[in-house]
């Protein structure tokens, strides 16, 4: 089994997962890489990390099925002796983003399901493991990182279900923080604003405009590598008395302005 540190990442065969499983691989954590639907973008993103000179396995799974998170969770050890942080990246948008006078309860059903259920029970999961790998003394510490959005906080009517999961995410991150401070992991959210990806090509020219005219204070997009800068940062000794921290990632889109 190799002894460094094992990073499991969720959702990271594209976008913000991406990033933060090759940032992880470059500073020296080998990867869980997870995908639902492509497993040759997973194992690209596999061998971004193997180039950095770190290790990599590619685990399908479809994290609103319990049965598959509990693979994931077990191949994840099985692949490694050990697990020293989860990224719950993971998610979906609201399908169809109708608006919430006709939203359905399928769409609020599979929203839940994978934006807060699935992220809640892979937490537990990871925590229990990460609990006997720190009495055996194979890790020292674990790390818990849940990336939620700037929708938690800011309206957007066509995406209720959206909305209110991840509004939900921070007050799951303070419970998970406040349950296993004694047990030595930390537990941090972190709020992506608007990043660049493919997820967001489709609305690009409207945020082009939006940001041109002062949407963030700082007038670009976000970019998936600058998430992974947070989240790497995290699992180090920098906040090493921290826990339950919320982390904007969003060019200062929080600041309230007149």
């Amino acid at each position: 089994m190799d002894s460094r540190p094992v990073a499991l990442v969720t959702g990271s065969s594209r976008g913000i997962g991406r990033a933060i499983a090759v940032a992880f691989g470059r500073s020296g954590y080998d990867v869980v890489v997870n995908y639902c639907h492509s497993e040759d973008a997973a194992a690209a993103v596999a061998a971004e990390v193997r180039a950095a000179g770190s290790q990599a396995v590619v685990v399908g799974a479809d994290i609103s099925k319990p049965a598959d998170r509990e693979s994931l969770l077990s191949k994840a050890q099985a692949a490694f002796g050990r697990l020293d942080v989860l990224v719950n990246n993971a998610g979906i948008t609201s399908p169809g983003r109708k608006d919430l006078l006709a939203a359905t309860e399928s769409s609020w059903d599979l929203v839940f399901d994978t934006n807060l259920k699935a992220p809640f029970f892979l937490a537990q999961g990871a925590a229990n493991a990460m609990r006997q790998l720190i009495q055996q003394e194979v890790i020292q510490q674990g790390t818990i990182i849940n990336i939620s959005s700037i929708s938690a906080y800011a309206v957007s009517t066509n995406r209720a279900d959206y909305c209110m999961a991840k509004a939900a995410m921070e007050m799951m991150t303070w419970l998970f923080a406040d349950r296993l401070a004694e047990e030595r992991i930390r537990v941090f959210e972190i709020c992506p604003g608007i990043i660049a990806s493919d997820m967001t090509d489709p609305v690009k020219a409207v945020y082009d405009r939006r940001i041109a005219d002062g949407l963030t204070p700082m007038r670009r997009w976000g970019t998936p590598q600058d998430v992974a800068k947070v989240a790497v940062t995290l699992v180090s000794d920098t906040f090493a008395f921290s826990t339950g921290d919320r982390f904007n990632v969003d060019g200062g889109f929080h600041i309230r302005r007149l």
